[in-house]
C-alpha cells in the first residue's frame, strides 16, 4: 500500500490537504494535530499515508508524524471505530493526552472527544489498555500563526468536525473572549469544543 507521499503542498485547510506528486494531485484527510506541522503550501512535504479502502471508495488519510500514524491505525483496530472517526479523535486530543487518558482511565477527558460517547469510551480503554506509556513533555518548537485568519481555521476545523458555522464561531469567539487571542490553533479548537 502507500507508506508515504513526497511532493509539493498545493492546499491545505485544518483537516485535508492537497499533494501534487509527480503531476497528480492526491487529496488526503488530515487530523487537525497534522495541520500545523505539515508545512506551507507550496512548499516540498513529506506525508505519512493510510489507505482506506471501502465498498464506495477509497480515501486517503495523512499525518504529518509517526506517533499520528500510529495511534491512528490504533484507533481503527477497535471494533466501531473507523477512520473517520480516528481522524476525529486525533483532530480532539494530542497523541500524549489520549495516552494519558487511556494510561489513567479518565473518562471524563475520552467522552469530551466529539463523537466518543460512554459506550466508545469504555471500549477504547478496554481494547487500547497497556499499549501506551506516558512519555516527557517536549517544549513545542511550532511558530503559531495568530490572529483573525488563526480563529477562521478553528472555524473551518468545527466545521468540518460537523459543526454549523454559526455555533464553531461563537464557540471561538467565546475562547478568544476568556483567554485572548494567544491561544494556539489546536487549543483554540479543543478549548472552543466546550462551548459547543
Amino acid at each position: 500500500m502507500i507508506s508515504y507521499l513526497q511532493g509539493t503542498l498545493v492546499w491545505k485547510a485544518p483537516t485535508e490537504v492537497v499533494l501534487d506528486v509527480g503531476g497528480i494531485g492526491y487529496f488526503l484527510h488530515i487530523p487537525l494535530s497534522s495541520y500545523q506541522k505539515i508545512g506551507e503550501v507550496g512548499t516540498p512535504v513529506k506525508i505519512l499515508t493510510y489507505l482506506s479502502v471501502k465498498e464506495n471508495g477509497l480515501e486517503l488519510f495523512g499525518f504529518a508524524t509517526a506517533e499520528e500514524k500510529e495511534l491512528f491505525e490504533s484507533l481503527i483496530a477497535v471494533s466501531g471505530i473507523g477512520p473517520r472517526l480516528a481522524q476525529a479523535i486525533l483532530s480532539g486530543i494530542s497523541v500524549r493526552e489520549f495516552h494519558r487518558a487511556i494510561i489513567q482511565a479518565d473518562m471524563g477527558t475520552l467522552t469530551a472527544i466529539p463523537g466518543i460517547g460512554k459506550k466508545t469510551a469504555q471500549r477504547l480503554l478496554f481494547e487500547l489498555k497497556g499499549r501506551f506509556q506516558v512519555e516527557q513533555e517536549k517544549p513545542s518548537d511550532q511558530s503559531v500563526r495568530k490572529g483573525k485568519s488563526e480563529r477562521e481555521e478553528a472555524v473551518l476545523a468545527l466545521i468540518s468536525l460537523g459543526y454549523r458555522r454559526t455555533a464553531a464561531e461563537e464557540a471561538v469567539a467565546e475562547v478568544v473572549r476568556t483567554e485572548g487571542a494567544e491561544v494556539p490553533l489546536e487549543e483554540l479548537v479543543k478549548k472552543a469544543l466546550r462551548y459547543i
